[in-house]
């Protein structure tokens, strides 16, 4: 009920201000006005009475302007719609701003190239080095060696020593690249990019890096177990025995397979020798040493390059300067290595000793006589005869004094397995 004397306007205007009146009812007789709420009650009334039912587009008390009352869920849906997209701008915004930092962090001691492999303007590492890879400081690194005292391998490029992370939880090891001449730089960078995109059970995995300053390191997975020279190269009654070398071939196959023909671009180790193949804990044969890969763009079959690598190994076409490098140099030095694993020899014992034969040359003419088992260290050995004559033929074929006779090495994998036939191989080149 409002007061007495009340106008029709003032009735209008105390039912708009009062959220829970929905009509009012003016007694025109003793001007008072009664406000009525949901739900309405039946009921009648003598004298005169004017009704007023407040509408969506009621009149406010003379201003003339329409007011649509919003209800009050719609507003509260409305701020609560604000406040999570707020919430998720920001945290998308923050996401991003902490990857930022992070990758920022983990290349803060990349140094943009100068130059990359051919001379041309480069990429920066740290455009081109990949995310899984570490940044590591030289103190770490010095730390994680001892200060570096425990040499366990000399390369061309610098020395290997072991070492451990997370207070000797994991073992590394440590490559400290100390020709910094050119080259040198160029071999840190071109190694970086190679290991980096790389992923296989049969290839030793990058972990880091550091790039410091004059200091150049990589870091590695740490092979217990050596390298396949010191298997195959300490006295026939220390060698693995036959199966275990077997695996050992098609493992390292398996590696260069992968790095020949599954990446976007080729690799070319350039140097494949037992040295450079070396064994881990559960006795599986990895490749290490990428420091003389060569990157070809997938469109390129081949390149031409300085004379690189290791005598014994070298392909003839690559240090007579005959012709351009491919895939196929590494085929040859593979067949090298399978002949060793045979005979459990040097490839180039038997020239320094002054014999006239070669390896290939004695393990050929063996091969004619069928007379294999005479090739191998230990004669005594009990192995499978067709398996040491299929492994001796791929490796000859594999020596061939021309690329185009070579297979490739998914089709020596192919042979070895014993899915191919193996035709039998011309004299190999001398």
């Amino acid at each position: 009920m409002v007061g007495n004397a009340t106008s029709a306007a003032e009735c209008m205007a105390a039912c708009m201000a009062d959220c829970l009146c929905v009509v009012v009812l003016r007694d025109a007789d003793k001007g008072t006005c009664s406000k009525q709420q949901l739900p309405l009650r039946y009921g009648h009334a003598g004298g005169r009475y004017t009704l007023f039912v407040k509408t969506a587009g009621a009149v406010t008390g003379g201003s003339g302007t329409h007011s649509k009352p919003v209800g009050r869920t719609t507003i509260i849906v409305l701020v609560c719609i604000g406040i999570l997209a707020f919430v998720a701008l920001s945290a998308f915004i923050a996401s991003g701003w902490l990857l930022h930092m992070k990758r920022r962090d983990m290349l803060r001691n990349l140094a943009p190239m100068n130059a990359d492999a051919d001379g041309g303007e480069g990429e920066g590492l740290e455009e081109a080095a990949p995310l899984s890879l570490r940044s590591y400081s030289y103190r770490e690194l010095e730390r994680a060696t001892y200060c570096f005292r425990d040499p366990v391998g000399r390369g061309v490029f610098g020395t290997v020593f072991k070492g451990a992370l997370r207070n000797g939880e994991q073992a590394i090891a440590v490559k400290r690249l100390e020709k910094l001449v050119e080259d040198g730089e160029r071999e840190f960078q071109r190694e970086v990019r190679a290991i980096g995109r790389t992923s296989h059970r049969n290839l030793v995995r990058l972990l880091g890096f550091c790039h410091q300053g004059a200091n150049r390191l990589l870091v590695y997975e740490f092979m217990s177990n050596g390298s396949v020279a010191d298997l195959l190269f300490r006295g026939a009654a220390l060698t693995p025995p036959w199966s275990d070398r077997l695996g050992i071939a098609l493992d390292v196959a398996r590696g260069l397979r992968y790095l020949h023909d599954e990446l976007d671009c080729r690799v070319i180790h350039c140097d494949v020798k037992p040295q450079n193949i070396l064994i881990d804990a559960d006795g599986t044969a990895k490749i290490a040493d990428f420091g003389l890969a060569k990157l070809l763009q997938p469109d390129q079959t081949r390149t031409f390059t300085g004379v690189r690598g290791t005598r014994g190994y070298l392909a003839p076409e690559w240090y007579r300067g005959t012709g351009p490098v491919t895939a196929k140099v590494d085929v040859y030095s593979y067949g090298v290595v399978l002949l060793e694993i045979v005979t459990c020899t040097r490839s180039m014992e038997m020239e320094e000793a002054g014999e006239e034969q070669t390896l290939m040359e004695l393990v050929y003419e063996c091969l004619l006589k069928g007379e294999v088992k005479r090739a191998m260290k230990s004669e005594e050995e009990v192995v499978d005869t067709a398996s040491v004559e299929r492994v001796v033929k791929v490796g000859l074929l594999c020596v061939q004094g021309e690329p185009e006779s070579r297979p490739s090495i998914k089709t020596a994998i192919l042979m070895l397995e014993g899915h191919l036939d193996v035709p039998l191989p011309s004299r190999p080149a001398s």
